[in-house]
């Protein structure tokens, strides 16, 4: 399976705003979008032409499918499942990405990022209603508790995880880092995403 080695913190700069790729780095002074907020390459400090609209749309699709760390048909297919839905479907992509396991995993403080979370599910170490989940694109639905495999709750990342991350946890999952578990107690909603995007030029980008 295809996925990006390069520097993340490249992804953020191309953007021109945070990704949170890099857990706790993002948060400090060492991030890279924050003290070199130009695009990457050799031309990155160059004048930038006028974005057409087709670019606006692209940008903002890319920053969606790079914050949740999909590689583009797996975006693509997230978005098809969304237009099958009912209701908005920019609303409906943003609730899908924001069930993925491993993001759940990353926005209930159990990880540091959603590289680290996936890593985590991808290793067998999460279970979802005590069953172990180790699809990272498993889709949670509300009143599911995921959690820590037993035998793996004394590794260094969870004993972090139980000291908190200073990170706000949404108001659509309870947590009880002490006993490493995560409950979705609602679906997300719009005001819940702690990115800033604009969903609709992603609708307009695949609706061309």
């Amino acid at each position: 399976m295809a996925r990006y080695t390069d520097s993340v913190c490249r992804m953020c700069r191309r953007e021109g705003t945070k990704l949170f790729l890099k857990g706790e780095k993002c948060f400090s002074s060492k991030c890279a979008q924050q003290n070199r907020p130009t695009p990457p390459g050799q031309h990155g400090q160059a004048r930038q032409r006028k974005a057409s609209e087709y670019g606006l749309q692209l940008r903002e699709k890319q920053k969606a499918r790079r914050a949740y760390g999909l590689m583009e048909g797996q975006f693509k297919r997230t978005f098809v499942r969304a237009t099958g839905m009912k209701g908005i479907t920019g609303d409906n992509l943003l609730q899908l990405l924001e069930l993925r396991l491993d993001n759940v995993v990353y926005r209930s403080g159990l990880a540091a990022s959603r590289a680290q979370a996936r890593q985590l599910v991808c290793h067998g170490l999460m279970t979802v209603n005590g069953k172990k989940v180790d699809i990272p694109s498993y889709t949670v639905k509300q009143g599911d508790v995921i959690g820590v495999k037993s035998t793996k709750k004394d590794i260094a990342i969870f004993k972090a995880a139980k000291e908190g991350s200073g990170r706000v946890v949404p108001k659509w999952l309870t947590t009880d880092l002490e006993n490493l578990t995560a409950t979705v107690a609602a679906l997300p909603q719009r005001d819940d995403v702690d990115l800033t995007l604009q969903e609709n030029m992603i609708v307009e980008f695949y609706s061309r």
